[in-house]
């Protein structure tokens, strides 16, 4: 009884899995498409090629996708979100501003980008080649309290590090800046921008702004529309400005004598925001002009550079002497 009743249920299982066969080849043969996720993935880089050097910000064009509901990318390990973007005479399609920080290891990286219409998605793949850019070394000789800190200075100077992550952990999901952008101060520009510094002997952080040396007092002006963000007074930064401009991008503005706005404002392009000082670790009056797009550390001056510009793009400016003035906004702290 129980050897026909085991065959019996053998039957049974083997005509369940004939008949299920026989469906999966009926319609693969009625519906083209693949049945099963082992497909190669998309080349990487088949959709274009862009290149920069480290610093730098690429402009990253989707064009016909007009029917698109959402277009994001990711770029080592970073988010790249992209926005709808007309243009007279081009066709319509998404942007992004892809940020490459000014220490990615030269090389050639994707671009993966996922186009969303509805419940579908398509993948997108771009090939991104990261050029070495040449930043100069400093050498600085500071009074010893400027570069080395004490236990109590270091608590602080993480207590603020952690106060600006949180403050800056979410990314407003709306483009808020818009057109061109402009130089915040009128002074003179360093061009140290990914400098490594050598304070007293020791190598420290890159410097991941430029310094503008300008009168005490000077107005500063927001580079472009946004809202405040936070505005601080720091050990190392001193007074200081960070507007979030949207989609993961936020200016920096450091070393004020005076903010003339606060958290939550919005600002327009051309606003003063504050004045120029020396607050905070700085040798003399003059801005720290910092931009970080979707956590990339990029040179400001790139974004004077973007073809936002009535659709051309600006003449790359060129850099001043060096002042007399620096900051000190990312050196390591030492205990004594």
């Amino acid at each position: 009884m129980m050897m026909t009743a085991l065959k019996q249920t053998h039957v049974r299982i083997s005509r369940l899995d004939r008949t299920l066969i026989t469906a999966v080849v009926l319609l693969s043969s009625v519906f083209p498409v693949e049945l099963f996720s082992n497909t190669s993935p998309v080349p990487k880089g088949l959709d274009g090629q862009y290149s920069g050097k480290q610093g730098q910000v690429l402009v990253v064009t989707v064009k016909g996708e007009e029917q698109a509901t959402e277009v994001k990318g990711t770029f080592l390990s970073r988010t790249i979100p992209f926005f709808r973007e007309f243009r007279p005479g081009e066709p319509a399609g998404y942007i992004g501003l892809l940020g490459i920080d000014m220490q990615d290891d030269p090389g050639t990286y994707e671009l993966a980008v996922e186009v969303k219409q509805g419940e579908q998605a398509k993948q997108l793949s771009f090939n991104v080649l990261v050029a070495k850019e040449k930043f100069a070394v400093e050498h600085l000789k500071l009074p010893k309290e400027k570069v080395d800190l004490d236990e109590k200075s270091t608590a602080r100077w993480k207590a603020e590090q952690e106060q600006v992550k949180q403050a800056l952990a979410e990314n407003s999901r709306l483009k808020l800046w818009h057109s061109n952008f402009i130089e915040p101060v009128n002074g003179k520009r360093t061009g140290i921008f990914g400098s490594v510094r050598i304070m007293n002997g020791q190598p420290r952080n890159p410097h991941n702004g430029e310094d503008i040396g300008a009168p005490m007092g000077a107005d500063v002006a927001a580079t472009n529309d946004g809202i405040v963000r936070i505005t601080v007074d720091h050990i190392f930064s001193g007074k200081g400005v960070f507007i979030d401009h949207g989609l993961g991008f936020y200016t920096m503005y450091f070393h004020l004598s005076e903010v003339l706005v606060k958290d939550g404002d919005l600002v327009t392009v051309g606003q003063i925001i504050g004045k120029v000082g020396a607050t905070g670790r700085a040798t003399g009056p003059h801005l720290h002009w910092g931009v970080k797009l979707n956590g990339a550390r990029v040179n400001p001056y790139s974004l004077l550079e973007l073809p936002f510009k009535n659709g051309v793009v600006p003449a790359n400016s060129v850099s001043t002497p060096r002042p007399e003035t620096t900051s000190i906004p990312e050196a390591v702290p030492v205990k004594k």
